[in-house]
């Protein structure tokens, strides 16, 4: 190593930074730009919290350009952002989140396959990103128009043709027919499935998994694209509201059939300034597309809700997830989707009280649709009230940006999961040795050490099971944090790019050495996907033979403050930086009165089998790491293993 670089020791093991000089390989960087190591430091920036940390996780703004600092960061063609302020959701621009570009190794096999990122290069633009997927329609020409803001008026959509209902619908359509888009593709015609026989037996807890390209089918059975839930196979699609973080909109139009395609859109996002006016330059081709921006009032807040409101000629539907509307997040990774059941219109006349589900799931909707403070968005709460969602069982866990006090404060993040834990929930015997199980793709700035948030009030709330909770030290619960290792990365399906959607930071890492003993690796062979990088979110309590729950949650919230929120002023307040949203899983709700899950391990659940055990997404036990393996940090040179494609990372 040359005297150049910058060395960090630590609990993790020991970290490079190549310096400029080592750079050679690197494209020149925008002019301007300082580095994209260094933390963004916004100018009047000024915060009534005492706790002034910036959660590196949550500034996803920086690693898209909203804030001060620059990055190389590359699409799924490789191409390179122009700008630090470019937009993530420019036509066919950003579809992932990286920071760094696959460089191939002069010892590489040149018969060996390439780097997807390289395989598609294009030269860098001025203008941006000019990238489209291979498996995409080519653009049409529409008439350039102002995009409007919220108010937004979504229109009466007009007469169309009534389809089949839907237990007339035939998913398995010739390859012929116009909707083959959304026909699944199987590997030979023994293992054909029968989708919709698996989506009923799936209603069960609504709990799926997003197709992986390059796995086996049978490891994609239960598994959803985003064209098929925006299919016909669940409804009609006369209005949808997307909610999201980053949108690539000429992709996401394109994921619905042709017939939906012209019918009202609303999105809902974070963007501001430049990222903002590029995301409404994108809009310009679609009259239905109308834009609303989420009120981000404490700095370094994301808007990384990741929802679908489904308006049908048959009803209404809810789906939330943990993927951005972007070609990458739905190719070769592993996220989580959950899925209301089709709500039906309630009779003219009914309260506003009615439909109301035994979860209050229909209140907590539209308190967090409410926090939005937006007259676009109050048109689909309209929506909401006019269905019924008594069938939800389910309940939700959101956060909203604020300093939340008095009843407010359990309304959002870790204090409304922990709330509704101490009131649906009953303590189980030997309850202290039931370890709590984190699973997400970043990490924040938890604190100099474990009590400063992550083993006091973060783990105290999750560790709350029945009103007698309080009898226990939260101290004793076992905690495990399932994350990627370096190894992980390297050898999945997209080699060392996956990492650019896992960012935790050097600096970060740095400064919490202590949260390397509650680590443990990504293993999925349950599911196939141990080399389909999560960006799923989820959290659970086990038993301590692994094979009970006593729940679950799937979110978008990773683990940071700014997502599930940090007391303040002796715990006068919850700070909140971030919109997050996810759905609890409690046995109770489902019928189960053991309290409990099943967990089937082992093995995938046969799709055609009906058994009431929870699809956990990973391997159970979590498995500790080993004296080599160390947490994938994404900001730093990963150069003397080549990846899966012979190709090694080297950031800038």
């Amino acid at each position: 190593m040359s005297g150049g670089e910058n060395k960090a020791q630590s609990q993790h093991g020991r970290w490079t930074v190549s310096s400029s000089d080592e750079e050679d390989a690197e494209p020149a960087r925008r002019k301007g730009g300082p580095s994209p190591l260094t933390r963004p430091v916004r100018k009047g920036y000024s915060s009534e919290s005492d706790d002034t940390v910036v959660d590196e996780e949550e500034f996803e703004a920086v690693r898209f350009g909203q804030g001060n600092a620059a990055s190389n960061t590359y699409g799924p063609s490789g191409s390179r952002q122009s700008s630090p302020s470019s937009h993530p959701s420019t036509a066919g621009k950003i579809t992932q989140e990286r920071v760094a570009k696959p460089v191939k190794t002069e010892g590489s096999d040149p018969t060996r396959k390439p780097s997807p990122a390289l395989k598609r290069l294009r030269p860098l633009s001025e203008l941006g990103w000019g990238v489209s997927s291979s498996d995409e329609e080519p653009d049409t020409k529409a008439e350039v128009r102002q995009v409007k803001e919220e108010p937004v008026d979504q229109g009466t959509p007009g007469p169309r043709k009534k389809k089949q209902r839907l237990e007339e619908m035939d998913y398995r359509r010739p390859s012929g027919s116009s909707e083959a888009a959304w026909q699944p593709k199987t590997e030979s015609p023994g293992e054909t499935l029968d989708r919709w026989d698996m989506l009923e037996k799936a209603k069960s807890f609504s709990f799926y998994l997003t197709k992986v390209s390059g796995i086996p089918a049978k490891d994609n059975c239960g598994a959803l694209h985003i064209k098929d839930i925006l299919s016909p196979l669940f409804g009609t699609i006369k209005a949808s509201a997307q909610f999201n973080y980053c949108i690539d909109i000429p992709w996401l139009v394109k994921q619905y059939p042709d017939e939906f395609r012209t019918k009202p859109l609303l999105i809902v996002h974070g963007e501001q300034r430049q990222s903002k006016a590029a995301l409404h330059e994108d809009a310009h081709p679609y009259p239905n597309v109308r834009l609303c921006q989420a009120k981000l009032e404490i700095f370094y807040g994301t808007h990384h809700t990741k929802m679908m409101l489904l308006l049908y000629e048959e009803g209404f539907r809810v789906v939330i997830h943990t993927s951005n509307l972007i070609h990458d997040d739905w190719h070769q990774k592993t996220q989580g989707i959950w899925m209301s059941p089709l709500y039906p219109r309630l009779p003219e006349g009914s309260s506003e009280t009615a439909g109301e589900s035994r979860t209050n799931f229909k209140r907590d909707l539209i308190d967090y649709l409410t926090s939005y403070r937006s007259a676009g968005i109050g048109e689909w709460i309209t929506h909401i009230k006019q269905h019924d969602l008594s069938e939800t069982r389910v309940y939700l866990i959101g956060s909203t940006p604020g300093r939340h006090q008095g009843n407010e404060k359990q309304k959002w993040g870790h204090l409304k999961l922990g709330k509704i834990l101490s009131d649906y929930t009953s303590s189980v015997p030997n309850l202290d040795s039931w370890p709590l199980i984190a699973q997400f793709s970043s990490i924040g700035s938890l604190g100099a050490d474990e009590t400063k948030w992550l083993c006091s009030e973060f783990r105290e709330s999750l560790s709350t099971l029945g009103k007698d909770h309080r009898t226990l030290s939260s101290q004793q619960v076992p905690l495990r944090l399932v994350y990627p290792t370096v190894e992980n990365v390297r050898t999945s399906l997209e080699g060392y790019p996956a990492g650019g959607s896992l960012p935790y930071a050097i600096d970060t890492a740095q400064k919490q050495p202590w949260l390397s003993s509650f680590f443990s690796r990504w293993s999925a062979e349950v599911t196939g996907r141990s080399r389909a990088m999560p960006h799923i979110k989820t959290y659970m309590r086990a038993s301590p033979d692994f094979g009970e729950l006593a729940w679950f949650v799937v979110t978008s919230a990773n683990l940071s403050k700014a997502a599930w929120g940090a007391l303040e002023k002796n715990g006068f307040q919850l700070m909140i930086r971030s919109y997050e949203l996810g759905v609890l899983y409690l046995p109770k709700a489902f019928g189960i009165e053991t309290g409990r899950f099943s967990v089937r391990q082992g093995q995938l659940p046969d799709c055609k089998a009906s058994v009431m055990s929870f699809p956990v997404p990973y391997d159970l036990p979590p498995q500790h790491y080993s004296g080599k393996d160390r947490p994938w940090i994404w900001n730093i040179p990963y150069l003397h293993a080549p990846d899966t494609y012979g190709n090694i990372w080297a950031p800038s």
